[in-house]
């Protein structure tokens, strides 16, 4: 690395931190390395950046420092074995969920499974899942115009079907109804006036935030489709804010319907995701 582009780094890593970011000195590098086109990791290697580099650095570590997330600048967010396309109106997906991916990947299902992922956003968990298992039927549903518009060029090339649809739709997809292996989903979870970072407040979409007064609108409605689209022994998996654990867990058990029923925690150690079976002998 050069000693300019050193320089360069340092100093945006100051003004980053000073603007109440965390990750500082991850995100300098990581606009480095994309104004570049290497990876962050290369860095080191990177032959030196003309002026004009210099110039697109400052606009983008500018714009980071309004609180502009870091995807929106690179136009992508990694997600597991995955680099997303996103912007503004889709969810970014976030590393926390990346624990409900880990845990349904060691899941065992069919060689053909039928996997669900609600409230897909920028088809994340969908196309992840579909990479793990390349003989699944993987179907994505969200109501979002824009999410499904990213999701779309995401899964190019993939078997992911995208469904335009509201959760809250009871009679959504009853023609799988006692078929579906996996169900999984990341909805807005957020209580409607809860605590949110600017990048969240100012460019996540609310409708994809929000769960209403005590964030559990949106899951208690994915909670009753799981319990009829799910065969018996089917597994289940539904992300929640960190405030409401007990309530996802208790809403699951009041069922009736799930056994197995376990509140799982994120890769930070906070109270995360809620995993179940369906009740009845798996086939």
């Amino acid at each position: 690395m050069t000693t300019r582009l050193r320089c360069a780094i340092d100093s945006a890593t100051t003004l980053l931190a000073d603007a109440g970011i965390d990750s500082a000195r991850y995100d300098a590098e990581e606009l480095a390395a994309h104004l570049t086109g290497t990876e962050r990791g290369r860095l080191p290697l990177a032959d030196s950046p003309d002026d004009a580099f210099f110039d697109r650095y400052y606009a983008a570590i500018t714009a980071r420092s309004r609180r502009v997330p870091l995807q929106h600048i690179t136009g992508t967010a990694a997600f597991g074995p995955l680099t997303l396309l996103v912007g503004p109106g889709v969810f970014i997906p976030r590393p926390e969920t990346e624990a409900m991916l880990e845990w349904a990947t060691a899941q065992h299902l069919p060689d053909a499974p039928v996997i669900i992922d609600l409230c897909t956003g920028s088809g994340a968990l969908a196309i992840a899942l579909a990479q793990h298992w390349p003989q699944a039927r993987v179907l994505g549903i969200d109501d979002s115009d824009a999410a499904l518009a990213y999701a779309r060029r995401n899964a190019a090339g993939t078997k992911v079907e995208l469904v335009q649809a509201d959760v809250a739709d009871r009679g959504l997809l009853t023609d799988v109804d006692g078929q579906v292996d996996l169900v999984v989903a990341n909805p807005p979870y957020v209580p409607d006036g809860g605590p949110v970072g600017p990048e969240v407040s100012q460019y996540d979409p609310p409708h994809a935030v929000f769960g209403g007064p005590d964030g559990m609108t949106v899951i208690s409605a994915i909670v009753r489709l799981a319990g009829r689209w799910l065969r018996p022994g089917g597994l289940f998996a539904v992300e929640h804010d960190d405030t409401t654990s007990s309530l996802t867990f208790e809403l699951v058990c009041r069922t009736g319907l799930f056994g197995d029923v376990v509140a799982r925690k994120d890769l930070t150690g906070r109270p995360r995701f809620v995993t179940a079976q369906r009740a009845g002998a798996r086939g």
